[in-house]
């Protein structure tokens, strides 16, 4: 089965408001063509959001933001809600970022509730799961993941996946120079995959996309996209210059 090729990209707290800007311009003016049917969809952070919605609308490029909390509004202090990130023009959310889960304490019961929130406002939610390095060297690789999916999607019906987007982020691999090989990798996703074929069917799993990120660039991109069960990245570092950004977007 076909499945949507995305290439996203993750700003975290990098940029002023005019290199935003200029960064999603430039990201802009180059895929207008030569794409093919690739998605592209860029994480801002949150005080630039709306401007750069309003940048890329009517352009190849879908935007997101990269967090927000599951409630409607409230007394909650520095915080996002689902209709301020529908309200800045962002399709997509980024939910349970390693960042969010092991810097600031994000539990698998605060992943799933942002879930059924990004639903209820009708925002696409792209959910990250993966392993700390001492968990994958205790072998209990699957079982983080099994249990980060399963928690992640509890309440959610099988037509609802079909607008989930999973980002598998080996957390020992994020932001330190290190990469998955293309086969650790490969076979992280064939075992998400399957997690979510036993909770759902066959086609809900073989429709899904699911993305890598960790330490993605243009020199490691051609051997992670070329697996069967990898069909996009989530970039970080490589994503804040437009050069790099786009030679990963346009991997043979």
């Amino acid at each position: 089965m076909a499945r949507r090729e995305i290439f996203a990209g993750n700003w975290k707290m990098y940029k002023t408001h005019q290199e935003a800007l200029d960064l999603a311009q430039g990201i802009r003016a180059w895929t207008t063509t030569g794409i093919g049917n690739r998605e592209v969809i860029i994480f801002p952070p949150a005080p630039y959001a709306k401007a750069v919605a309003e940048l890329c609308r009517g352009s190849r490029i879908d935007v997101g933001m990269q967090n927000m909390h599951f409630e409607q509004e409230g007394a909650f202090t520095g915080e996002v809600s689902p209709p301020m990130v529908r309200d800045c023009g962002c399709r997509y959310v980024l939910i349970g970022h390693s960042e969010r889960r092991h810097v600031f304490g994000e539990t698998d019961d605060d992943v799933n509730k942002k879930v059924i929130a990004a639903f209820k406002s009708d925002i696409e939610p792209v959910v990250c799961v993966g392993e700390l390095l001492e968990e994958r060297e205790k072998g209990l690789t699957n079982e983080v993941l099994r249990r980060q999916v399963e928690k992640a999607f509890t309440g959610i019906g099988a037509g609802r996946m079909k607008k989930v987007i999973i980002a598998y982020e080996p957390v020992w691999a994020i932001g330190t120079g290190k990469v998955a090989t293309p086969e650790t990798a490969e076979e992280a996703h064939g075992y998400i995959r399957k997690v979510v074929k036993n909770l759902y069917a066959a086609d809900t799993a073989d429709s899904l996309p699911i993305l890598y990120g960790g330490s993605v660039k243009p020199d490691n991109i051609a051997g992670l996209f070329c697996m069967a069960n990898i069909d996009g990245v989530l970039v970080g570092g490589a994503s804040l210059k437009v050069d790099s950004f786009l030679e990963i977007i346009r991997v043979k």
